[in-house]
């Protein structure tokens, strides 16, 4: 297995500490990289050929492999920390105390219950204290997590968690706005409903006006 940054572990043990990772088998299955890329593939075939869908067809022939590099590559890369976002701290020499907002973050993940898309975005804030992250870092956590099967209130609560242990501080919030597509697409199918979820820590969740000023933020 290829060894992940200390960040990524400091991570994934703060996730499964609070009961917040995404569940997955507790054993590594030792299926490399190559070998589930053929596997999903094959698979994949066989419910295309389950459907009455002709696979030898010019359009469909290498529909197998493409959602076995998408689901690998792309849309389901979150589920492994070695694609965890490289991470930039700044020392906080300033002694910068001043809320910090990272708006209109997109995030495109995937409903666990469906394998359909859930689009969006977020707003992240933060209070710094001895540690300022690069600003980009806070969009690819978010990014991270939301590649993955996923639930949003899993996913809101595993972004703010690991910025919490990364930083090493309580003062985080973060609220999501997103479109499941389980709903617009499926079942009630209903396009206009989004659905939000937020987590406010610290002095987000403790004191009115840091409250006040983060949805205020938010709102502009």
């Amino acid at each position: 297995m290829i060894k992940i940054s200390k960040e990524a572990k400091l991570a994934r043990n703060a996730l499964l500490t609070m009961g917040l990772e995404n569940p997955t088998l507790k054993a590594y299955n030792g299926i490399e990289e190559k070998e589930r890329e053929l596997l999903i593939a094959k698979y994949m075939y066989k419910i295309m050929c389950i459907l009455n869908l002709d696979v030898k067809n010019d359009s469909l022939k290498d529909t197998p492999i493409r959602i076995s590099k998408m689901y690998n590559n792309e849309i389901f890369s979150g589920l492994d920390y070695k694609n965890f976002p490289k991470i930039t701290f700044i020392e906080n020499i300033i002694k910068s105390n001043d809320m910090i907002v990272v708006r209109d973050i997109i995030l495109m993940s995937t409903c666990e219950h469906h394998f359909i898309t859930i689009h969006g975005k977020a707003t992240i804030a933060y209070v710094p204290k001895n540690k300022i992250i690069g600003l980009s870092k806070i969009n690819r956590i978010a990014q991270f997590y939301s590649k993955r099967p996923q639930i949003q209130e899993r996913l809101t609560k595993q972004i703010s968690l690991v910025l919490q242990v990364l930083l090493d501080t309580q003062d985080v919030a973060i609220v999501l706005y997103m479109d499941h597509f389980c709903v617009k697409a499926r079942g009630i199918c209903d396009v206009n409903s989004i659905t939000i979820t937020s987590s406010l820590q610290g002095l987000f969740k403790s004191q009115k006006s840091t409250r006040d000023e983060f949805f205020f933020k938010n709102n502009v």
